[in-house]
Order: structure tokens, then sequence, then C-alpha cells
């Protein structure tokens, strides 16, 4: 069991495009749009793949002005992440957390589908933690004075925040991180905005595969395969979520849902865990997850949607793994097909 606990600590679609649906359901999926390579499509290119294999959300980790430029007018729900070394301005005051977005989203407004700002990315449990709150609740004053009610404010957290996360009913925040994420998470509740929470069960699989189903990790078991109480889970992914939904329990909070900001599997780059074959039956069962619009086994009332990560291998990324999460290779052909029916 401690052994199994460790491996959820680390936990932290290519498409052919004549075989995807275009459903209400789609609206549920996005993908990431990662901009570390040398080698990518230009970012109007890029959006007109969104559009053509219906992909209906887009998470873009800081506010690059050429794609969010190429954004405008294309439909997409975008979520926008601010860089990690901005935390400390933006948080150090309302005048310039507004400077920043005056410079970086406020051109965009009228024509980009903003719906959510990301105070930074991973840095709880970090040094840069403390500034998510004031970052959180500066960009708050800022969007109300402007009156855009349709843009909520969250951050993206990895699975490392938790301390004990195996049962999901024991869940717990970390020493580390606990501090900044009650402040997070109650500010959340306040504003009835979601946390968004990335997720790889890969990395466990990978870690341990041993004690680590392979069907668990990646949406195949056919049955239960960890009970933890009342509850039954027959994947990683839901028992990871509602590790979260305990933890923020234990904390008095009760009322914030949960988005994945990022979930994937890489092609290639660690032999025989990472094929075209695997990544393809977990992006794909990942999309109907989506899609399906439906729960986990704590709170079935509470539907999970998110992000695949990734759009592209990136090939500034470190080498291995990292370069060969993408649906795509960098001329826009898919790596493996997925598809949305």
């Amino acid at each position: 069991m401690a052994l199994v606990n460790i491996i959820l600590m680390l936990l932290t679609f290519a498409f052919v495009h004549h075989q995807i649906a275009t459903t209400e359901a789609r609206l549920d999926v996005g993908v990431c749009y990662g901009m570390i390579g040398d080698n990518l499509p230009s970012p109007a290119t890029v959006v007109q793949l969104y559009q053509r294999y219906s992909i209906g959300k887009l998470r873009l980790f800081d506010p690059n002005p050429d794609a969010l430029a190429a954004l405008r007018g294309s439909g997409r729900e975008v979520t926008l992440g601010t860089k990690n070394q901005d935390l400390q301005n933006i948080g150090s005051s309302v005048a310039a957390a507004k400077a920043w977005f005056d410079a970086n989203v406020q051109p965009y407004v009228s024509g980009v589908n903003i719906t959510y700002l990301s105070a930074g990315n991973e840095v709880v449990p970090g040094d840069l933690g403390r500034y998510v709150l004031p970052a959180m609740q500066n960009l708050q004053s800022v969007v109300k004075s402007y009156g855009y009610s349709g843009i909520k404010i969250t951050t993206v957290v990895p699975t490392s925040t938790l301390g004990t996360s195996y049962p999901p009913s024991h869940a717990t925040f970390s020493d580390a991180a606990r501090a900044d994420m009650v402040g997070i998470i109650k500010f959340l509740s306040s504003n009835g905005w979601p946390l968004m929470i990335n997720i790889y069960p890969y990395f466990a699989y990978a870690s341990d595969p041993v004690n680590v189903r392979l069907d668990y990790a990646q949406f195949t078991a056919t049955g239960p395969v960890v009970q933890d109480g009342p509850l039954s889970y027959s994947n990683l992914h839901d028992a990871v979520v509602d590790a979260f939904y305990w933890a923020m329990e234990k904390e008095g909070v009760t009322n914030v849902d949960l988005v994945i900001s990022e979930s994937g599997w890489p092609s290639a780059g660690n032999g025989n865990f990472t094929t075209p074959e695997l990544a393809q039956t977990y992006n794909q069962n990942l999309v109907k997850r989506y899609q399906a619009n439906t729960g986990t086994p704590k709170h079935p009332d509470r539907s999970v949607g998110g992000f695949l990560f990734a759009m592209f291998n990136e090939n500034q990324k470190p080498a291995g793994v990292e370069q060969n999460f993408g649906l795509f290779y960098p001329n826009t052909s898919p790596v493996y097909p997925i598809y949305f029916n």
C-alpha cells in the first residue's frame, strides 16, 4: 500500500477528421497547445487544425500574442495561463495585475473566447506557490472591474500537492502544499470556480508496472481494481480525481469542481511503455471518458472534463517521453488516429 501511495504521488489526439462527429459532448474535451519546439506550424495553421478536427477547447500556457491573434473569431474556448515568472508581479497589487491584463489579455477579449485565466502552472508546492492566491485575487478584481463575467480565475496544480493519496478517501494535501492550497481552494469555493489538476497515470504505470496494472492506468479494466470502502475504482484517473475531492473536503471545502488541465500518454521515448498503440488507447479512452459527461465514484453528480496533452510533439523539451506526448507531428499529420463520434 505504501508503494502504491508513493506511485500515486508521482502522478502529477491525433484525429481522422472525416470520422469525427461534432456534438455537444466535444465541448468537454480540449487539447493543450504547447509551443516548446522550433519546427511547429504557425499559430494560424494550428488554429485551423483545431477547427478541422472539431476540437472545441484550447489551453494556452502563456499569452503568446501570435497565438491569441490567430484565435480571434475561431470560436474556440481558451484557457489562458500566466507565465510562472509573472506571478509575483501580478500578485503584488491590483494595479500590477491590471497592467499585465491590459498588455496580455485586454487586446484579445473582444475576439477570443477566453473562459479561464490560470494563475501559474504547477507552482504549488514550491517557492512561487505563495504568490498564486494574491495573483488570483488581483486578477479577479481586474476582471470584475471590466465587467467580464465570463472569465473565471483558477490555477493548475500537479498531483504532488497531495501528501497522501491512497486510498482516495485517505487523501490529504502535503505539508509543503497545504498552506497555499487551503487559501486557493477557499478562494475558488467563494467564487464557484473550479480547480485545475494535471493527472498522468502513465508515470505511475511506468514507475512500477508490477503494482500498477496497465488496464487500471488505461481505462480498460473490466471491473473494480481498487476498493475504497463502498467506492469501487476501475481506473486510476478517477481515483486521483476523488483523492483531490477528499483532500479538499478535509479542509472544509466541498463545492469546488475539478477540471483536468493535462492528461496524456507518450507514444515514444521509454521503450514498450510508450508505443503509439498504448498512447492511442489511453487518449481514445480519455476522450470517451470526458464525452460521457459522468462523474466519479465519490461524486457521480459532477461530470469530469478537461484537456489532452498535447497537440504536438515538441522537440525543444527534454529528450525522451517529454518530446512525445503530441497527437500530431509538427507537419500536422496525426501520430495515431482518435475518433470523436
